[in-house]
Order: C-alpha cells, then structure tokens, then sequence
C-alpha cells in the first residue's frame, strides 16, 4: 500500500487544478478535514491542502486553457531529465519540462502515449506528502487505459514499474508496484477503460483513492456539494468498499475504506 516510505516509481505527491481553489477547499474541506495554506507570494497562487497540519496534497487555481479541472499523480524519480527521455523514448510527450521548484525539487509533466498526464517529482528539500494511506489522505491510484499492456510497457520503461496480476470474485486486477520493491509495496492498478463506461468517451486518466472511515457519508456530503457520484459505495470482497466521485468542477477522484489486511 501506499506510504510517505518513497521510493522511485511511487507516487510521492498529487495536486489538484481547479477553476475556484476557495471553492474545492471548501468541498473537500467538508469530505475530509482539509484547509489550504498558500505557499507564498512566489509561488504563484500554489499552496498546500493539509490535515490536521501535514500536507496531504498540493492545489492551485487554474485558468481554462491550462486544461480542465483534475488531480495529477506526482512519480518519485531520483532523475526527473533522465526519466522525461525515456519518457519520450518511449513514445510518450513531455508537456511540461522539468524545473526547480525553489530547491524544493525538480518537477514535470508528461503525458503517456494514450494521452494521460502525470507529474514527475524529484526530492530536494521535499520528498513528498506528508501523510499517505491515512484517513483523508492518498491511499491508492488506478490507471484508466485503452490498452493494458502498452500501457505496462510505457510506465516500466519510464518509471520501472512492475505488474501483476492479482484475481478477485469476477476477474483479474493488473497491480502496480516499483521496481524490485516487491508485492508488499503495490500502490495501485491498470483497469480497462470500457470498465469505466462513464468515463470511456473522454479518454484514459489516473484516478486518485483517499482512504476515509465512512464511505456512504463521504458520498452523502459530496452529493450535497455539489459533486457527482460516478461509481455508487460498492464492496468488493477482500478490497473494501468504494466509490467514485467527481468534484463541483469535474475533477475525478475515489474514495474507499480499505478491508483489513490478513495477517
């Protein structure tokens, strides 16, 4: 499961763009506890989401034609100008090239061959979130695909990430983990985009998981903020129960109370 334990290839930060920053602070402000703290004149309106005072995500007001609202999943690399290579050696497109963030560290977007963004995020003086696979914090991600084994190929050759084909009641889960890190370190899977027929006519995305105690009242209390239930609360045997959501602004997230692990 997902830890602030980092390593390179697992998610270490995510951040959320957004036309009304006050307005998404407010919105899940109310579904899991978080307040924004900016991060200074410098930083161009960016700033932290955080719980109980640990960052739990970055966010920012975005304008329209930065793209439409959504969560970006941030990849530990240990070489964000090496890893933007292979990403393009791989067929993929660097969207944004890799710049220092005030010696905090070295960030980028690219973008994998079916189009999906995702950020790079090379330590300086921050490794990553504070917080991870705590109630309203990252707990898990999924990529939503065309095709499962192209996108395999791409994400090992760019982050040597590693799957595996864990079964379950009704199919197989393609999981994801780094590189030589093992099972015990999965923080997410690959899913078919067509299981996702709400989504399937606007392209392939990573969908960030926030773990929390109580999924059926997450989902009372987006409904009442104006979000949209994408996937109602659902149990899935040995996984936990879950939903899928969208913010007021239509950016795409889940929520789920994980199942005890067996021990």
């Amino acid at each position: 499961m997902l830890t602030t334990r980092f390593v390179d290839g697992a998610p270490n930060w995510i951040d959320l763009g957004t036309p009304d920053i006050d307005g998404a602070t407010s919105f899940y402000g109310a579904l899991f506890g978080w307040s924004f703290r900016s991060a200074g004149p410098e930083a161009g309106g960016y700033g932290f989401l955080q719980l109980d005072g640990r960052t739990v995500a970055g966010g920012m007001q975005n304008p329209p034609e930065q793209g439409p609202p959504s969560w970006t999943v941030y990849f530990r690399t240990a070489d964000a100008d090496a890893t933007t290579k292979a990403a393009e050696q791989a067929h993929g497109r660097v969207l944004f090239a890799p710049m220092d963030v005030m010696g905090q560290g070295t960030m980028a977007i690219v973008a994998d061959p079916a189009g999906v963004p995702f950020g790079l995020w090379q330590p300086g003086l921050t490794k990553g979130v504070d917080v991870a696979g705590e109630p309203g914090s990252l707990c898990w991600v999924e990529l939503y695909t065309p095709d499962i084994a192209a996108a395999a190929a791409f994400y090992y050759t760019t982050l040597g990430l590693e799957t595996s084909a864990v079964s379950f009641p009704g199919g197989v889960y393609t999981c994801v983990n780094p590189s030589g890190a093992g099972e015990d370190a999965m923080f997410g899977g690959v899913v078919p985009l067509a299981d996702d027929p709400v989504e399937a006519g606007s392209g392939a995305y990573w969908l960030p998981y926030f773990e929390v105690t109580d999924v059926d009242t997450v989902v009372a209390e987006a409904e009442r903020r104006g979000g949209t239930v994408r996937m109602p609360a659902t149990d899935v045997e040995g996984v936990g129960r879950m939903a899928r959501l969208a913010d007021p602004y239509g950016a795409r997230f889940a929520v789920i109370r994980s199942a005890p692990q067996q021990t």
